[in-house]
């Protein structure tokens, strides 16, 4: 079953965030636009990768209103020792939440069970707690800030222009598609 329009099951986590422990739950991701990013495991290798590349983007996230919480199935005393240790973690502002239970990476479907580590899961939420977009790339596969930037652009933009839709590589500002009998065939 998808998850797409579902809503974001009820969890409670430890989390670490720019030097402080802070508990998260399902009701901080209501009422703001949110990116649930899951990832392997703390002190790897394509992890750190993608952490700094959502950190070297984060102010635009901040600027679309949009909360970034990383999950992995360590705790949240290892994200502040990964910080402490790592340059390119070292520079993260948003909330790097610890679900060593996999409660929360079962709740999005993205537990690898035979290891208990978390598939490379994106996950964006709209206000209403519900996940509008999903994507799940092998362990080897990092992924793209920009890439995720437009995608949360697009789900703004046709969260606030109904009966709009973003077609293929659409960017901020483009051309939209208004889907009607007189489209059909003609695209």
């Amino acid at each position: 079953m998808s998850l797409i329009n579902t809503a974001v099951k009820p969890f409670s986590a430890q989390a670490y965030q720019d030097g402080k422990f802070l508990a998260v739950t399902e009701a901080d991701l209501k009422g703001k636009w949110s990116v649930v990013f899951f990832y392997p495991a703390d002190f790897t290798f394509v992890c750190p990768t993608e952490l700094e590349d959502l950190a070297d983007n984060y102010a635009e996230f901040k600027k679309l209103g949009v909360e970034i919480y990383s999950v992995s199935t360590d705790t949240h005393f290892a994200h502040k020792a990964w910080s402490d240790t790592s340059p390119a973690i070292g520079k993260i502002k948003y909330v790097m939440v610890g679900d060593p239970t996999g409660a929360i990476t079962r709740n999005f479907d993205v537990m690898i069970e035979e290891a208990g580590l978390a598939d490379r899961g994106t996950f964006v939420v709209d206000p209403e707690g519900k996940i509008q977009i999903v994507e799940v790339n092998a362990g080897g596969i990092g992924r793209d800030a920009s890439e995720l930037l437009r995608k949360v652009k697009a789900a703004q933009y046709v969260a606030s222009h109904p009966g709009e839709v973003c077609p293929a590589k659409w960017q901020e500002g483009e051309k939209t598609l208004a889907p009607s009998l007189d489209l059909v065939g003609k695209i």
